[in-house]
């Protein structure tokens, strides 16, 4: 194929990205790829041990994306064989380990969502157990050999636990050496990850001069905050927007965002051109709209890009018929309840799944996140009422038409 010039390639490949290092690796790389007509190899690893995807991976899916549409080659490793010892990046104690069979289960969910940005028919997939997994005892001692106990002692993460006397178990340092010894096996031109990442990436450079290779070049990206604009988003902060999200729920929490994540979602976690991202930006800076409306469009893409423009459109409808008509949808979910059953409000919305258990379920009515008829609840024992009909609402988002006869 006939690669874009390195000029043309460098200014999307620096869209968003935290650090190129070193940058003029890149540079020869590119100008050695178009001499050659030969593609570069561009290596993701893959975390299986959290196969629900949300924006915040998003960004790092994207940049790969960004080197598939350069014409380059994307690696992802599925890290079954590694799963197996855990990541201790920004951990502060070990990670249980997971079974290969869980791994591997994971890791086909991974790709699933992550096919919803990847060029899925051009993406090669590979599992680390294929190389890590045959490796001897003397094998694993002499890639160890290759990497000091002071260098990895620089990771902050293991920097603090040994200062504070906490425990750091041997297989921790194996990690990044397996990590590594994935970029030797793969022949890996580039790397990409989350700047909590970097360690582990420029390991790998180390470990593929070792195996006298050339080293990769690493580009990571920022980590994207959550919808509360403080915290990394996470699923165990409630801070994400999955990639499976209803449409309706995607577009309710990309307006939740505060201002201040407008430009940076934009940026991150879309494809808008840059040009209309410094419009944005020029607006908020100068006050001349409101903020409202650009995060309104900001919705709108988002759940453009993981469904459709038509959508979008109908979860932007949604939103206001919910939120700003203070209605109710229409077309909500029903379930039955007979007069003569006795049962909770509580049992009721575990039951229809408006909560993922009933601890959930406990805690939002303990929130005052429950309400029928819009009058909220504080007791996740109250019987349901024998009205022959209700609506239940669980946070800002989800309904239920209850109908007792």
């Amino acid at each position: 194929m006939a690669f874009p010039t390195v000029n043309e390639q460098m200014d999307l490949i620096r869209r968003g990205a935290s650090e190129i290092i070193p940058e003029e690796e890149l540079v020869k790389k590119l100008e050695r790829s178009i001499e050659k007509n030969t593609p570069l190899n561009v290596k993701l690893g893959c975390d299986p041990s959290r196969p629900d995807l949300h924006l915040g991976h998003a960004v790092v899916l994207k940049k790969l994306r960004h080197f598939q549409d350069l014409g380059h080659q994307a690696i992802l490793i599925v890290g079954d064989f590694t799963g197996m010892i855990g990541d201790p990046s920004g951990k502060s104690k070990t990670r249980p380990p997971l079974t290969m069979e869980e791994t591997r289960v994971n890791g086909q969910s991974y790709f699933e969502q992550a096919a919803q940005v990847l060029d899925a028919a051009t993406v090669k997939i590979q599992y680390n157990s294929d190389w890590l997994g045959g490796m001897t005892f003397q094998d694993v001692i002499k890639l160890a050999a290759k990497y000091t106990v002071a260098r990895m002692l620089e990771r902050d993460e293991f920097e603090k636990r040994y200062k504070a006397q906490e425990a750091i178990s041997i297989h921790e340092f194996l990690y990044p050496l397996a990590q590594a010894y994935d970029s030797v096996a793969i022949e890996s031109d580039i790397e990409l990850g989350g700047t909590d990442q970097k360690f582990n990436l420029l390991v790998g450079r180390e470990i593929q001069r070792e195996y006298g290779q050339e080293p990769q070049v690493i580009l990571t990206m920022p980590l994207l905050e959550g919808t509360d604009g403080v915290e990394k988003m996470s699923k165990s902060l409630d801070n994400y927007i999955a990639f499976n999200d209803t449409p309706e729920d995607m577009y309710g929490k990309v307006l939740s965002i505060p201002d201040t994540m407008i430009v940076p979602y934009f940026r991150l976690a879309t494809d808008t051109p840059a040009d209309r991202i410094a419009e944005i930006a020029a607006i908020l800076e100068h006050g001349s709209e409101n903020p409202r409306n650009l995060k309104r469009e900001l919705a709108r893409t988002v759940v453009g890009e993981y469904y459709d423009s038509e959508r979008a459109a109908g979860a932007e409808a949604h939103f206001d018929n919910v939120h700003i008509k203070k209605g109710v949808p229409d077309d909500i979910p029903e379930v039955r309840v007979p007069m003569s059953e006795e049962t909770t409000v509580l049992d009721v919305i575990a039951d229809a799944k408006l909560v993922q258990s009933k601890g959930e379920g406990r805690r939002l009515i303990g929130q005052s996140a429950v309400s029928i008829d819009e009058v909220k609840i504080d007791d996740p024992l109250l019987p349901l009422p024998n009205n022959e009909e209700l609506v239940i609402k669980v946070g800002k988002r989800r309904f239920l038409r209850v109908i007792r006869s």
